[in-house]
């Protein structure tokens, strides 16, 4: 497992590298704390109780400027929640609304560790950031899973441009 970490980490950290000589390329890092939602079955309450866990994450990202106002924004995020472990690949279609926010919406590439038979799952993002200046910004992400037992998980961090 930690090999496939690694082999992926170096071949996108080697196109941040390689990309940040176009001009309308930046690369960056951003991390904070996600907090996940599950349903559970409560058998004693005969219903669904919520459980919350809450977790930091990191990675990495490169802003493509297509046109003005117009972005492509891969990441690259390590997630840990708990006892199993996920990279999370969003591919976003960013819009500027106004100089300081920006808002962006993509797919969601997963791939979990130890949890699932079925380790690769896709989801939908929603993402917010408020830019503190040029290089900082203020970020709210909201992922959504598909499938049946796929919780929801909202994120809030700061991310950097170099």
């Amino acid at each position: 497992m930690k090999v496939s970490k690694l082999i992926i980490s170096v071949v996108f950290f080697s196109q941040l590298i390689f990309s940040q000589s176009e001009s309308n390329t930046r690369f960056g890092i951003k991390g904070g704390v996600s907090l996940t939602f599950f349903n559970q079955f409560d058998g004693a309450n005969f219903g669904f109780d919520q459980r919350v866990l809450t977790e930091a994450y990191g990675g990495v990202f490169v802003d493509f400027k297509i046109d003005e106002g117009f972005h492509i924004q891969p990441e690259l995020l390590y997630i840990g929640l708990g006892d199993f472990e996920f990279l999370n690949a969003p591919i976003y279609v960013k819009y500027d609304v106004a100089k300081a926010i920006s808002l962006a919406v993509g797919p969601s590439m997963n791939y979990f560790f130890d949890l699932f038979v079925n380790k690769f799952k896709i989801r939908g993002d929603i993402n917010t950031a408020w830019h503190l200046n040029d290089d900082l910004d203020i970020n709210l992400k909201y992922t959504l899973g598909f499938e049946e037992f796929s919780p929801k998980v909202l994120f809030i961090g700061l991310g950097y441009r170099f």
